[in-house]
Order: C-alpha cells, then structure tokens, then sequence
C-alpha cells in the first residue's frame, strides 16, 4: 500500500488550473509580475532565517500575499493532494470540519481537489486564522473553483490560535504548516519545551474534536517537526487519541527525532519524501525562476482517531516469542520511512517502522529503491534476528 500515489488524471487535470485560476482571480499588473519570483524568494526568506524580520500581519502586505498564493498555496495543495486520497477520512451529511491556521483555506481547497467523493456530501467549514487577507482570498478561490452551488458551507474565523470555535464539535480538525511557526524559536536541545507545546496543542485539538473525529496534522519534513509530531503523538494518545496513520503500530515511536537516537546513532525523525513530476508545470517554472527548485516534496503528519484496542501482533509462536516447529512466522507490517542508501557491498537499505520499533530493508539497489517512502508492507522477520548496528533495528531481506 503506497501513501504518496502520483495524481489521478483528474485531480491533476484540476491542480494545473489552480495557477490559471489564481492569475484570473487576482491579476498581477505586468509591471510587478517580473518581480514575482523575487517575491517568492524574500517570503521564503521570511519564512526561514528571516523570521525575525516578519510581522504578524506579513499576509497582508500584498507582494507577500500574492507570493503566498503564486507559490507557497498550490506547493501545500499538491503535497495535501498526494497524501489525502490515502487517508481514511470519511463524512456523512452535515458534518463540520474544523481548520486551524487555515490561511487561504488550503485544506478545505485540498479535499475539494482530491477527493471528488465528497464534493456532493453537505459539509460545514469552519476556517481560523490570523489574517483575514488570506482567509478572504481562500473564501474567493475555492468558491470559483467549486461553484457558488456547492453544498460545502465555508465560514471564516479572523482570530489567533485558541479562539472559541463555536458550533458542533468537528468530525475532522485539521492544522497543516501550523505548528513549525510556534516550534520554530524553541532550541533544540530544549525537547522538554516541545513536548509541553505538544501537550497543549493536544489539548485543544481533542477538545474541538467530536468524540469520534479525527485529527490531522501535517507540517515540513524537517527534524524540528519530525520531533514534534512525535511528541503530538504521545500527547493525543493519552487523550485517547490513537495514531491512524502513517503508524502501523500504537506503540512508543521508534522515529523520535531530537535526542531520541540510541547510543552512538543518529537521530532519525519521521518525514516521507516524493517526486514531484507530475506538479504543474507553471508553478515548477515559478520555482526554478525563483532559485528554490523542488523535484521532491517532504512532510511528516498525524492522523489520529478514537482509540481503540490494537489487534495482536507478532509472531504466532505465543507470547515467550520462541519458534515453534512447523508454526510458520507472522508477517510483520512495515511502513517504509527513509531513503536508500548503501549499507554494504551490493547491497542497500531504507529504513521502516513497525512493532517491532526500527526495521532494517536490505536488498539489491533497484528492488529496494522501488519500495517508495511511504509503502506500506508486510516482511517475515528471520530467525534468528539480525540487528543493524548502528540503528539498533532489526534487519529483513526485501
């Protein structure tokens, strides 16, 4: 099972009018066009190591506003639109879904392109975030793009993180590149403050959740929100909140990031990487011409939903985890996590999570580079069991 399948003819047909819609919607003079991806570089200045020269209210200088939307949107909605159609998200009429730091309501924009399904279900959209500039040009966008009859319900919310949402509970509570912007000023070595954001953070997600919704949370495939979404993870658990995806396991997470590595080893963080061929080719354009190129796309998330009881896992041996003869060996789910790379002569490795924490795929290089960050499957560990030195995990033959 792959999580990052390349767009579907239609959802592609539909991300390469997003440019078009944009310039139609809000036109860019001639004059300030050719200083567009100059514009897009100073955001993404601003974004990074130039954070300190960034006010609160940047979306709504119109420069950075119109970068935003040329660039940094249709670059969030291809990646949503890779991962959402493997996610199991489900919703019956009347639903409400709640988006935190929506910006220009990319994952309202984001379902409507990548999952048709639901663009016949009556859903309720309750959109907060900061800057009404943005929040206003999503509403504009999404309406051209879907149609004025469209049974989705879009109601914006002008305020900061942690306003009241008023209404129902949500059935989804979504925050996509939100968490970074209060992780970001956190040193790394200070891993206690992280987990205390993700605490409260956890916190406020359960509470606008309904007791059988679910939450996503996606953000850059960076180590600083590798660790973070761990530390989430951890905190939504105890409120009942088990891991959907990309886990294939509820148990602790063997990808922790930060000073989670073991002794001697390298800190690993959960991230998932992509080619990004199938973009559209304007905005892969715009990127070149503003000096930050992108053949692939990274992120980590979270899916987590009401708990439940996880199955049993393991070998089928019993629980003293000896072989027995003639019982054969249960296979173990592995969700694929890092690049190949070579591990010995001929041979080369990705790196997996499981329950059996981190898992070692070795093979030839062509088999093993097929296995795309992401997919999902099934290995019989050996026995005895090999263990990679310098991770610690266990080592499986693809």
């Amino acid at each position: 099972m792959i999580l990052f399948s390349p767009l579907s003819a239609e959802i592609r047909r539909v991300m390469d009018r997003i440019p078009v819609l944009i310039d139609e919607l809000f036109p860019l003079p001639g004059r300030f066009r050719a200083g567009l991806p100059r514009d897009v570089a100073e955001l993404s200045r601003l974004l990074t190591s130039g954070r300190g020269d960034r006010s609160e209210s940047y979306l709504g200088k119109p420069p950075l506003l119109s970068a935003y939307l040329r660039y940094f949107l249709p670059w969030n909605l291809y990646r949503l639109c890779r991962l959402l159609p493997a996610l199991p998200l489900s919703f019956s009429d009347g639903d409400a879904l709640t988006d935190l730091g929506s910006g220009p309501l990319t994952v309202p924009l984001a379902l409507w392109i990548s999952r048709p399904e639901l663009r016949g279900v009556p859903l309720e959209f309750r959109c907060l975030d900061r800057t009404g500039a943005a929040l206003d040009a999503g509403k504009k966008l999404f309406y051209a793009l879907a149609g004025n009859a469209s049974p989705w319900v879009i109601k914006t919310i002008h305020a900061s993180l942690g306003a009241p949402v008023h209404g129902p509970k949500a059935a989804l509570v979504s925050a996509v590149n939100l968490f970074n912007e209060l992780c970001w000023d956190i040193p790394h070595t200070n891993s206690r403050a992280l987990v205390r954001v993700a605490d409260k953070n956890a916190r406020l997600l359960s509470a606008l959740s309904a007791e059988t919704g679910a939450i996503l949370v996606v953000e850059p495939g960076i180590p600083r929100s590798g660790e973070f979404i761990t530390a989430l993870r951890t905190s939504l658990h105890a409120h009942q909140r088990s891991p959907r995806s990309p886990c294939p396991h509820t148990g602790p997470c063997p990808f922790p990031g930060g000073n989670g590595a073991p002794p001697g080893g390298k800190s690993k963080w959960c991230h998932f990487a992509f080619e990004t061929q199938d973009a559209p080719p304007s905005l892969l354009k715009l990127s070149a011409l503003a000096g930050l190129p992108k053949e692939r796309g990274t992120l980590s998330f979270l899916l987590a939903g009401p708990s439940e009881k996880e199955p049993a896992t393991g070998n089928t041996a019993g629980s003293t985890g000896k072989e027995q003869p003639g019982i054969a060996r249960e296979a173990l789910p592995v969700r694929i996590i890092s690049d190949p790379f070579p591990v010995s002569q001929g041979l080369y490795g990705r790196y997996g999570c499981s329950t059996k924490g981190i898992i070692l795929v070795t093979g030839e290089k062509a088999p093993i580079e097929q296995q795309e960050s992401g997919t999902l499957r099934e290995f019989i560990l050996p026995s005895p069991e090999k263990r990679d030195p310098k991770s610690g995990g266990v080592i499986v033959r693809s």
